[in-house]
Formats: C-alpha cells, sequence, structure tokens
C-alpha cells in the first residue's frame, strides 16, 4: 500500500510571513497537528506545529510563580510563522510504502509528514490516515482483494476470499493456475498486501495443492503475526 492511497489530499497550508496566531487557530479550529509552510511558488519550505506557537507563547501566571527576588520581563514571542517553523521538515514520497511511513511515524515521534510528488507538496498523511486505513470494515477489504486476484489471474469465480480482522484468507476453489502455484501464491501475497486495511495475508492450498504447506502470516511492516 502506498501513501498516494491513504494521504489526505486537500492540504492547507501557511506561508512565511502568515501570522503565528493565525496558524494557530486553523490548527485548533479543524483539527490539525501540523501545517506545511510553502512560499509563494508553492514550494515546501518548512512546517509548522502545536508545540512550535505553544513554545513561549503563554506567559506564567504570576500569582503561582511570584518571588520577591526575581521580577518577570515578558519578552514578545515570533509573530510571524517564519519565526517558530521548522525548516528541516520530514518529507515521504507519494509512492512511498505505508509500512515504512509507520516506522518513521514511531521512530521519530511524528505525527504528521508532508507528501511530496516530482519536488512539489501533494497531500499530507498522518498517524490517523495510517489508523483509518487499519479499521476499514472486512467486507470492503475483501472486495478489494477479490477484484485484484480475479483481475490479475483472470479467473472470476474460481477464488474464495475471507477477511477477518484485517487478516485476508485466499482459497483458489476451481480452476488450475497458468503459471507454477508457487508464483501464483507468491504473486497473491504481494497483491493482498497492497490493499487499504490488510494486516496479515494467508494463501491456502486450492484443489491438488498441498495441504500441509504453511500458510505465509507476514504483516504489513515485514513482522511475523502471531496465529
Amino acid at each position: 500500500m502506498q501513501v498516494r492511497d491513504v494521504m489526505t489530499r486537500e492540504v492547507v497550508t501557511v506561508g512565511p510571513d502568515t501570522s503565528a496566531k493565525y496558524a494557530a487557530e486553523i490548527m485548533a479550529g479543524r483539527g490539525f497537528a501540523a501545517l506545511p509552510v510553502v512560499d509563494d511558488e508553492g514550494l515546501l519550505v518548512g512546517i509548522v506545529a502545536e508545540a512550535d506557537v505553544l513554545h513561549d507563547r503563554l506567559p506564567r501566571d504570576p500569582r503561582l510563580h511570584l518571588r520577591r527576588d526575581e521580577e518577570e520581563r515578558d519578552a514578545p514571542p515570533p509573530l510571524l510563522v517564519r519565526g517558530v517553523m521548522t525548516a528541516r521538515v520530514h518529507t515521504v514520497e507519494a509512492g512511498a510504502d505505508v509500512a515504512d511511513v509507520a516506522r518513521l511515524f514511531v521512530d521519530e515521534r511524528l505525527r504528521s509528514v508532508p507528501v511530496l510528488e516530482h519536488g512539489r507538496l501533494t497531500g499530507i498523511v498522518s498517524r490517523r490516515d495510517l489508523l483509518a486505513a487499519l479499521v476499514r470494515p472486512d467486507t470492503d477489504i475483501r472486495h478489494d482483494v477479490l477484484r485484484l486476484v480475479e483481475g490479475y489471474t483472470g479467473a472470476p469465480g474460481c477464488w474464495e476470499v475471507q477477511v477477518t480482522e484485517g487478516i485476508a484468507t485466499i482459497r483458489r476453489t476451481r480452476g488450475e493456475p497458468d503459471v507454477a502455484r508457487a508464483v501464483e501464491e507468491r504473486a497473491l501475497h504481494a497483491l493482498g498486501r497492497t490493499v487499504a486495511g490488510v494486516v496479515a495475508v494467508q494463501v491456502l492450498p486450492g484443489p491438488g495443492g498441498d495441504a500441509e504447506e504453511q500458510p505465509d502470516r507476514t504483516g504489513p511492516l515485514g513482522m511475523e503475526t502471531s496465529a
């Protein structure tokens, strides 16, 4: 599954000279964790996050921190986005694997990243987008897996596909593959893992197959799932 399959395409952006307070209003009002910052030519130049506009923008209550030997002097915080944004931005390509993006979110403790295509901003992908893919109804996932399997094999009506909690089970019910069974099964594993919401794929032996063959239980992050 690629980033373009799950990303948000309608991206709200701000410019470097946008008011930092206005950027905060957008994030608070629309539930965004961060906003891409673009220049006049639409090129990505930074990102402004909730933490950026919170920094030094909430003065301490003097009633709670009053000390006779300490006098508080408030220095005004930066008023424009350019003064609070992060210029070095983590980005991903639209064709990137969502499994790699999930690892990036976990390893770098990110909540969202801008998506680029041919060097230009084309979307934004967040943890929520990845979660939305994981919670797709099993019936929708089954429909997509079956469509891909029948399209690839050119054998409609010859497949049984079941999906439970995102685990797709594929079995040929009749007919013989045009290629070696092992080749077809590898292709079915790969096809299944391209569908949003699939967390693991199992291919069961069909007519005349090896009943002792163990199903592949490799999840989308390359880790083995439990039985």
